[in-house]
């Protein structure tokens, strides 16, 4: 009886150590693929420069209006604003 429980303590103990091993095997496998998506993600994108503050960003996370590029909607938006004031200061009275 002695050796039956033994046996069966050390097959549970066998049971989760590989189970715990092949948890840790699969969230490595996940992180690695998450990161080698990421690297060609970010590989070979063409930078341009943002038409306000003169940042490179990634084309991809660029946003383009009018042909000009920016880093984000607050310069986009500043920049218009600022293209329709001097626009309407230049205009004839």
């Amino acid at each position: 009886m002695n050796l039956l429980i033994i046996r069966l303590i050390i097959f549970a103990v066998l049971f989760f150590a590989g189970l715990k091993l092949y948890r840790m095997y699969r969230e490595w496998k996940l992180d690695h693929d998450t990161r080698a998506e990421q690297e060609l993600r970010h590989d070979g994108g063409q930078m341009v420069r943002c038409r306000w503050c003169d940042v490179h960003v990634p084309e991809n996370e660029a946003l383009r209006d009018r042909e000009q590029w920016f880093c984000s909607s607050a310069h986009r938006d500043r920049f218009l604003q600022e293209q329709t004031q001097d626009d309407n200061d230049q205009s004839p009275r």
